[in-house]
């Protein structure tokens, strides 16, 4: 992201957004990509759960450098298609073309690349589909996830009480979020979020609304 006049009329008219822009540049200032892709208890056979997997790079990344089986999530039904595709005949990575929630819902999302949203007003929009995380796992027998990456553009305000509240939390070591900031309520909301979260994980490392991790207590 470029901190762009548009970005600084931003937060002079919603001054809310500023803790954003704060964390944003810390996570450039501190380097921090290259330490959201290092993982020491990844190995072949984990399970990475890819919830957002967009074009499917950060899966293939994954996979690639530690030999995990990825499950990637991604209701947007070009992408969906995409990922598909890329990964036919990969037997380490399976695709859904849905999302996971609290309830079975169809999305219509704004058709904007990396950033599709629901919860984003768009002249170009395409339906996307979510399935209750209940009904998955009792479908699924995935009693251990070494590692969830979570990226769904406001959608995990509603994934992540979906997965407390079906005691799925106990299950997954390792957390990536990124939570969104598209509404002043917002804040309150990551935060509710974030003190449940501290009942079975703890943070290891947080930029506001850009990235956090969250490792399982022992």
């Amino acid at each position: 992201m470029r901190f762009s006049l548009k970005n600084w009329l931003r937060q002079r008219r919603a001054p809310w957004t500023k803790v954003f822009y704060t964390s944003f540049r810390r996570w450039r200032a501190d380097k921090m990509e290259p330490t959201r892709m290092t993982f020491t208890h990844l190995g072949a056979g984990s399970v990475v759960f890819d919830m957002g997997g967009f074009e499917g790079n950060w899966a293939a990344a994954i996979h690639e450098r530690y030999g995990a089986d990825v499950h990637v999530f991604e209701p947007h039904p070009a992408f969906a298609a995409q990922i598909r595709a890329r990964f036919k005949g990969n037997t380490a990575i399976t695709p859904y073309d849905f999302g996971l929630g609290s309830a079975a819902a169809t999305l219509t999302l704004s058709d904007d690349g990396d950033a599709s949203s629901s919860f984003k007003e768009a002249k170009n929009a395409v339906l996307g589909r979510i399935e209750p995380v209940s009904e998955f796992f009792q479908s699924h027998d995935i009693p251990r996830i070494a590692l969830m990456k979570i990226n769904i553009e406001g959608g995990e305000y509603d994934l992540l009480p979906a997965l407390i509240n079906a005691g799925i939390m106990p299950r997954i070591e390792v957390l990536q979020i990124q939570f969104h900031l598209y509404a002043e309520e917002d804040i309150a909301r990551r935060n509710a979020i974030r003190a449940q979260l501290e009942q079975t994980h703890t943070c290891d490392w947080n930029y506001d609304f850009v990235w956090e991790q969250w490792s399982l207590k022992v």
